[in-house]
């Protein structure tokens, strides 16, 4: 197991940052981490790579207890926090040195250069930090996090002021390294998790309320599909639709046609069979799917206040 939360609590005064948080994540994964602003995910993710020290309970990076062997567990874990802090006067490539001694590695040269290139920094890697753009600190801040080649790697935020050009090539960059790694992903993009993430666990006022495949994360709500049609000519007598089994209701819009039905029973192909009976001719029809966005909002409203 690449990493083990048990029991996790952090207290300041009354108030528990992480209250009771445990599961386990195995390598070769990729994790979301979600939580609104202030659930706590930042304090985990501080806890296990060691900024700061649990009020109770612990975690294992491969093995090794966060509290007993600290420095084993951040060999096996590259960090990249939300902040993000560089040398913003040294160099891509200096700074890049820089961490590889502090790690001591034996092959600075290629290692720098292979990251150089997976990253993104060749045209670059001369300049001072200071004078990259966000997006380009971003991406320093990556490489420094994958220097040491980590089993784990824990990015907060990684796409954060990237452009659609930048977003694309780190996400294929960490949806590679999440074939060998376990990653973290801290984010606010919900098209991301979607994107890339194998499992997703949602917590809220430092607790756990979700901890799903994403293929499944949409189960973990109720509600009713919402299927919009356009026909040819949308001013018709409703009212066949209305009768069609399974579906709630039924309404015009600007947008067409639109229908609310369970979840239970896909009423396409109902809808497409009273159009051919009453000579319709459907030129759109689409379904809105629960996204893991919905998911979030749910169960963290629900949570709010418990």
């Amino acid at each position: 197991m690449s990493l083990s939360i048990q029991s996790l609590t952090k207290q300041y005064g009354t108030q528990k940052a992480v209250d009771n948080l445990s599961f386990d994540v195995e390598g070769g994964n990729i994790l979301g981490f979600l939580g609104p602003n202030g659930a706590g995910k930042s304090t985990t993710m501080k806890m296990v790579s060691c900024y700061l020290n649990p009020t109770s309970g612990t975690a294992k990076v491969c093995g090794y207890d966060i509290l007993e062997n600290p420095l084993d567990v951040r060999k096996h874990i590259g960090y990249l926090p939300e902040s993000n802090p560089l040398y913003y006067d040294m160099y891509v490539r200096e700074y890049l040195q820089f961490v590889a001694g502090i790690h001591n590695l034996d092959n600075k040269t290629n290692r720098i250069k292979d990251l150089i290139e997976q990253t993104g920094l060749g045209k670059e890697q001369h300049k001072l930090i200071g004078a990259l753009s966000k997006g380009y600190k971003q991406r320093v801040g990556l490489a420094q996090a994958m220097i040491h080649n980590p089993d784990v790697l824990i990015l907060d935020e990684p796409t954060s002021g990237l452009d659609m050009n930048q977003l694309v090539d780190i996400r294929s960059l960490i949806k590679e390294l999440g074939k060998e790694k376990t990653v973290i992903l801290s984010t606010h993009i919900m098209q991301e998790v979607q994107a890339l993430c194998d499992r997703v666990i949602i917590i809220n006022n430092g607790r756990l309320v979700a901890d799903d495949p994403i293929e499944k994360l949409q189960d973990r709500i109720k509600g009713e599909d919402e299927i919009t049609i356009n026909l040819t000519n949308n001013n018709i007598d409703i009212n066949p639709l209305k009768k069609i089994k399974g579906v709630n209701s039924v309404i015009k819009s600007k947008e067409g046609i639109v229908l609310r039905a369970d979840t239970k029973k896909d009423i396409r192909p109902d809808i497409f069979k009273t159009a051919v009976q009453l000579g319709w001719v459907i030129i759109e029809m689409k379904k809105e799917d629960i996204s893991v966005e919905d998911v979030f909002q749910q169960l963290t409203k629900e949570n709010a206040h418990a």
